[in-house]
């Protein structure tokens, strides 16, 4: 269990993006996908990240957490830059210092729930926590669940297993790309409490992306992009406010 104060943990930065540009193609055919973004994501903090359809939210993120190139700027995990690492290094760095939940699960069929939470760690030569995974687990719900293959379980359980796995290895960041999409209200509400309680009780930092405003209310903070732009942001967001400022957005993706 981390024995940093919050206080201080929310002004630690977990990861920064600095003046961050994606770009695909050349000439006419060329898409600013994301066009010179600064943001801090901070430490025991749940940002959601949000925008129009090509707004540039699944880019940024998927650049941030080393898992696309960008064009230029920098991006930095705690004080490790992104832009200095080798292929190798960098896969080591998502591995120890980054967790991932997608919409679809990723979970192996031929593993069981607990083997699937274990994997990362086992392919890495680490051994568990065994308090931290018990805490984890006990958390999310699983503990009846831990010898469940993927097919015996629900799509909500396998994606508890999948937000288990992410936090099991005790990484800097949590990066999560629509984590509730394949889920229905009811399980995708599940999830998304265990990652707030995930920040609020084991100062872990979580970054989603996601399109539904009830789904951004369980965050900390929304990030709102438009045009490859970081155009505002909401602290402490309720459903209905993050969905008035969405209905700002007309068709193009700027605000009015």
């Amino acid at each position: 269990m981390t024995t940093t104060p919050l206080a201080e943990r929310a002004t630690t930065v977990a990861a920064r993006a600095t003046e961050l540009s994606k770009v695909y193609g050349q000439g006419e055919t060329q898409v600013v996908a994301l066009d010179r973004v600064s943001v801090d994501f901070r430490q025991a903090e749940f940002t959601a990240i949000m925008g129009p359809s090509g707004s540039g939210k699944s880019t940024l993120m998927h650049c941030v957490a080393g898992l696309d190139t960008f064009s230029s700027g920098s991006v930095r995990i705690g004080e490790t830059e992104l832009g200095s690492l080798k292929d190798k290094q960098l896969t080591k760095l998502r591995r120890d210092k980054i967790g991932f939940i997608f919409q679809a699960f990723n979970l192996l069929p031929t593993l069981t729930a607990l083997e699937n939470i274990t994997l990362p760690m086992d392919i890495a030569g680490r051994k568990p926590d065994k308090e931290w995974l018990n805490t984890v687990i006990q958390m999310v719900g699983l503990a009846d669940r831990l010898t469940h293959r993927p097919a015996q379980l629900s799509g909500g359980q396998q994606q508890r297993v999948a937000v288990a796995r992410a936090l099991a290895s005790r990484p800097d960041i949590i990066f999560g790309d629509e984590p509730t999409g394949n889920l229905d209200s009811r399980s995708g509400a599940e999830v998304l409490g265990f990652l707030r309680n995930s920040v609020r009780e084991l100062g872990q930092t979580v970054v989603m992306v996601t399109h539904d405003p009830v789904a951004a209310a369980y965050a900390d903070r929304v990030v709102f992009l438009a045009d490859g732009r970081i155009v505002d942001e909401m602290y402490r967001p309720t459903a209905d406010n993050v969905l008035d400022f969405m209905k700002q957005f007309d068709a193009k993706g700027r605000t009015s």
